[in-house]
């Protein structure tokens, strides 16, 4: 029979040597844990990060060579491409130069948020740029960076910064005039002011010059022909600077042309819907004149649209769906009325089309006796009911 030595037995530098090798093996196995529990530590926020960065269209924005005074703005646009619902808990910038505003901090799923970042065209001058962090809350903590750098020019001021048009009825043109200011050299010009298409018409005219000093007279009209929605765009004024890059100043234009004929909710979200199954929702078609509608259509043969021909003012539509395929479904809808090719409007429709259940196995039917049989059950109930009278 063999029994295990006691320590004191080992000669004395083995047991030294032991006590070395084991406190090392200590102290592997604690590093071990730290870098492992490290990296795990890394790898959610890493991976929260990457998810949320997903949603952005865009994480850069140069806003170039602007003026001083000028509205500069940049709308970074975030889409929900998931089913859980995203929050917007703040934004950072890192530079008293740009200033932000988030748009919609709650987005649904296939709904838009936008983070506004708005330079600080009044208060600085020269090269300036800021990174701002976007915080989100749901469904998992993340931050993701955006950037923003441009060149603000001290010696050009634009006044007001922007052409705001706000309101306007749709068909009906409007103009807005602004100051265009220089300080420098005796023979500056703006010599063109451009625009990508055809909605506006410019009026250029000079105002005075002298001691370095021009000035010019800026007249914006928004066509009458601006389909309905948001303009937001911008003009170019060219000048004759010897700089390439100082050549060309952004001139900012904002407003809203109101449609003639408007359709609530604009988006008609149906959510979750079984296959097979019809489900039907009402919207509200206005509009400023009284109409009729000619057609609604969407190209899709499971939807049906109701309708009456009457001229008023109002109408509330019928919407009838009867899901046939399976998964997303998101589709314009045209509502066509007789106002005009132009005087319609656009529904938008999504859903989300899931299989039906399995129908539940059908229980049998119980078997009637046969006469033969019958004596047998008489007799076996006969004995049942006695025995439960006892």
């Amino acid at each position: 029979m063999h029994t295990r030595p006691h320590a004191s037995w080992i000669p004395a530098a083995t047991r030294v040597n032991l006590r070395h090798r084991r406190r090392r093996g200590l102290q592997c196995l604690l590093l071990c844990g730290v870098v492992l529990g490290g990296a795990a530590g890394a790898l959610q926020p890493v991976f929260a990060q990457d998810w949320a960065e997903k949603m952005f269209h865009k994480r850069e924005h140069n806003f170039g060579t602007v003026a001083r005074g000028a509205d500069t703005v940049y709308r970074f646009e975030i889409t929900n491409l998931y089913k859980q619902t995203m929050t917007i808990t703040g934004v950072r910038s890192s530079c008293g130069c740009t200033s932000t505003t988030v748009e919609n901090p709650t987005i649904k799923t296939h709904e838009k948020a936008y983070v506004v970042a708005r330079f600080n065209t009044r208060a600085f001058t020269g090269m300036h740029g800021a990174t701002l962090t976007v915080s989100f809350d749901a469904p998992y903590r993340a931050e993701v960076q955006v950037r923003v750098h441009g060149n603000i020019r001290g010696d050009v001021v634009f006044a007001p910064g922007a052409v705001q048009f706000g309101d306007v009825e749709e068909g009906v043109g409007s103009e807005r005039a602004l100051t265009v200011s220089y300080a420098g050299r005796e023979n500056w010009r703006i010599v063109d002011v451009t625009n990508d298409n055809n909605h506006f018409e410019v009026e250029l005219k000079e105002l005075g010059r002298g001691r370095g000093k021009v000035s010019y007279n800026l007249l914006v009209r928004l066509r009458d022909n601006v389909p309905a929605g948001y303009v937001k765009d911008q003009l170019t004024v060219v000048t004759n600077d010897p700089r390439a890059d100082s050549q060309r100043i952004p001139l900012f234009v904002e407003g809203r042309v109101m449609p003639e004929i408007s359709v609530t909710p604009a988006m008609l979200v149906l959510g979750d819907i079984t296959a097979g199954v019809s489900v039907t929702r009402k919207v509200v078609v206005r509009g400023k004149n009284p109409f009729r509608i000619l057609n609604v259509d969407c190209g899709d043969d499971c939807f049906r649209f109701d309708t009456d021909d009457q001229s008023k003012t109002l109408h509330l539509v019928g919407v009838t769906f009867h899901p046939e395929g399976l998964g997303d479904i998101r589709l314009p809808v045209r509502i066509v009325t007789d106002r005009g090719s132009r005087r319609g409007t656009v529904l938008m429709i999504s859903a989300n089309v899931l299989p039906a259940a399995p129908a539940a196995p059908a229980e049998s039917a119980p078997r009637t006796p046969s006469s033969a049989e019958q004596p047998a059950v008489d007799a076996a109930e006969s004995r049942v009911a006695d025995a439960a009278s006892k």
